[in-house]
């Protein structure tokens, strides 16, 4: 056997190689073995035990079960269970899913806010759907929807004064016939796509209820007092008589728009089609004045003379509305 040189201190020992057989040595492996390994934890004592037995729900360690759930792998009993699209999840992770999903809105609420970022005729769509929502109510029999939302002249007298009338009356129309309620929607639904384009969903929407307030005011002044009228004809042809005055004022071709208007103001007249011309009248005036204001002041340095205007014609409509006050019946 060789003798091995020691090493002298005026020399430096040699660096020694590392070996580069795939096979591991025993440091090596006495080194891996100190080390924690990061997969086995600790095991709990007592209850906490229980409840991590795979075997066991994790809420309740007396129930035993062999469902895991989907999203932490817990198990869980069939109490905790809540049905995912794929598997099952237990009560935290659900917790997690409804605290971190999106805030959703209706699909009605959706589809109106996308209609109106179109540009798509709103106000137009709403009062057709109001007055044919009413329409239905007054089928029901003993509602009395009719009754309590049309308008009389008696309903203007002092002591019997129900001022709301003269607006309500608007959305109801004859049960008796349906073509009624079905050609007025068919005229809103042409002239209010025309008039809300142009004027603008608010401006339209007053438009529409001041020229029915003036139909009402026409059937006060000009009508029967004991008769009550009921239909949105009063605010059509206010919608007609204002997109007659725009046109003109605008310089368009406004002879259909006579000739139609010409026509349904000589029905109103024919004995014995039961057609409050009075409420056309009103309206018709009502809504051409309205539609002058607007167009006369529809410059953005005139939008408070245009509100001032318009609040005053309300004013001067809701005098006239009193009239039995000044006047009453004898």
């Amino acid at each position: 056997m060789p003798r091995v040189r020691p090493w002298s201190r005026s020399s430096p020992p040699c660096r020694p190689t590392v070996a580069t057989s795939p096979s591991r040595t025993s440091s090596s492996r006495a080194s891996r073995s100190k080390r924690p390994d990061p997969q086995v934890s600790t095991e709990p004592a007592g209850e906490d035990r229980d409840a991590e037995r795979p075997d066991v729900c994790y809420r309740h360690p007396d129930r035993p079960s062999y469902i895991l759930c989907q999203r932490c792998g817990r198990t869980i009993c069939p109490e905790c269970q809540t049905q995912a699209p794929v598997g099952v999840i237990c009560p935290e992770c659900m917790r997690e899913q409804r605290a971190s999903a999106p805030r959703t809105k209706s699909a009605v609420l959706k589809r109106a806010r996308s209609a109106a970022g179109r540009g798509a005729p709103v106000v137009t769509y709403t009062l057709i759907g109001i007055t044919l929502a009413v329409f239905v109510l007054q089928l029901i029999p003993g509602l009395a929807v009719t009754d309590r939302l049309l308008y009389a002249g008696v309903y203007s007298i002092p002591g019997n004064f129900e001022p709301w009338r003269m607006l309500t009356s608007v959305f109801v129309h004859s049960t008796g016939l349906i073509f009624h309620v079905l050609l007025n929607m068919y005229t809103l639904w042409i002239f209010g796509q025309l008039l809300e384009g142009l004027l603008g969903r608010w401006r339209f929407l007053t438009l529409y209820l001041v020229s029915g307030l003036a139909g009402s005011v026409g059937v006060l002044w000009l009508g029967d007092p004991r008769t009550g009228v009921v239909g949105a004809s009063g605010a059509i042809f206010g919608l007609m008589g204002a997109f007659l005055v725009i046109q003109r004022r605008l310089g368009g071709d406004a002879t259909q728009l006579f000739v139609l208007l010409g026509i349904n103001l000589v029905i109103g007249f024919v004995p014995g089609f039961n057609i409050a011309w009075q409420a056309h009248l009103g309206g018709l005036v009502g809504g051409a004045i309205v539609g002058l204001i607007l167009v006369e002041t529809r410059k953005r340095s005139q939008q408070a003379l245009q509100v001032g205007l318009l609040v005053a014609f309300v004013v001067v409509l809701l005098v006239l509305s009193l009239r039995y006050f000044y006047f009453p019946i004898t």
